[in-house]
């Protein structure tokens, strides 16, 4: 049996200790081992489930271990870049939570490390390892609902907390980036498709973060439309509607979380086939392809559902957007 894949998490996010921490733990082929956070205080929670973790309190003693082969990394996202490169340039294999970077740009950057190197680099963009949406890319890609016409997504939340790094822009916060990544990144990887012309966007901000964004795209043969908001009530859903039928993705962003995980596929006589995907924990199916690639060795990259050629076509997307807004 091949001998597991060690991780190392950079930092105590909530988010890692409540899913990603977890799911490592979880994950066959990967072991646990250590987190570094300024405030050991943080790790208890880690120790609850996995009494082995060991704590740094400095990132880079994290980076500097012989016995810690991957990164989780859970940081602000003004600051994922630059932990990412110092994780791969001390030979560590780097899995960064979403938006990856801030803008496309800095994405070549990763890009051309992860090369140099053969090191696995990825955005942790945890819905494409769900079955459902992987049911999804080949309903479409098999014509089921004809050719898609129009794509329409939405992805809302409360927050209205002005500490939380979501609300701060010196912290990269907004709604486009902490959730615009699902429904424009949902649309992209499903389709194949990529958006030609930002047709229209209203952003509404606070304190210089977009709180709500409303956008249109039109991409090679549909139209998009999208919301993304952090001061809505939660809902999530997205819809391909096609010359032949229509599918609907149900809770396609917090599968299992904010409600059942199924596909409802509708023809022109309204019949409609429903799938349903329950159990699927797509943080322990993301840590596991991780795994598999990183073993797989230089050069495998490619074949990872969510490569950072993908990361970066989201951001493009996310960059456009904001080169659009007409505030």
């Amino acid at each position: 049996m091949s001998k597991p894949i060690r991780w190392g998490v950079l930092g105590a996010a909530n988010f890692a200790k409540q899913h990603m921490a977890r799911a490592i733990h979880a994950a066959e082929g990967a072991q646990l081992v250590a987190l570094a956070t300024s405030d050991p205080a943080k790790a208890v929670g880690f120790q609850a489930f996995c009494p082995e973790l060991e704590v740094e309190t400095d990132y880079d003693a994290l980076l500097a271990r012989d016995d810690i082969d991957a990164i989780y990394a859970p940081l602000p996202n003004h600051i994922h870049v630059e932990w990412t490169l110092k994780a791969m340039r001390a030979g560590k294999h780097v899995l960064t939570e979403k938006p990856i970077a801030m803008t496309a740009s800095q994405v070549d950057d990763l890009i051309a490390l992860r090369d140099e190197t053969g090191l696995l680099c990825a955005e942790a963009y945890m819905i494409v390892h769900h079955p459902q949406w992987a049911r999804a890319k080949q309903l479409l890609s098999d014509g089921a609902i004809g050719d898609v016409i129009h794509v329409e997504t939405v992805f809302s939340y409360s927050n209205s907390d002005m500490d939380n790094i979501r609300n701060r822009p010196e912290t990269g916060g907004g709604s486009i980036r902490d959730i615009g990544v699902y429904t424009y990144g949902a649309a992209r990887w499903a389709t194949g498709q990529e958006p030609r012309e930002i047709t229209h966007t209203n952003i509404r901000y606070e304190n210089e973060v977009d709180v709500t964004a409303e956008i249109n795209a039109q991409f090679d043969t549909f139209s998009y439309h999208a919301l993304t908001s952090m001061r809505m009530c939660p809902a999530q859903s997205i819809r391909f509607h096609g010359t032949t039928g229509v599918l609907t993705v149900e809770t396609p962003f917090n599968a299992n979380l904010f409600g059942p995980t199924r596909l409802h596929v509708a023809d022109m006589s309204n019949n409609e086939v429903v799938e349903h995907f329950s159990g699927a924990n797509h943080y322990v199916n993301q840590v596991q392809n991780f795994c598999t690639t990183v073993r797989a060795g230089q050069g495998a990259h490619k074949d990872y559902p969510w490569t950072l050629e993908n990361a970066r076509g989201t951001q493009d997307m996310i960059d456009r957007i904001f080169a659009a807004d007409k505030r």
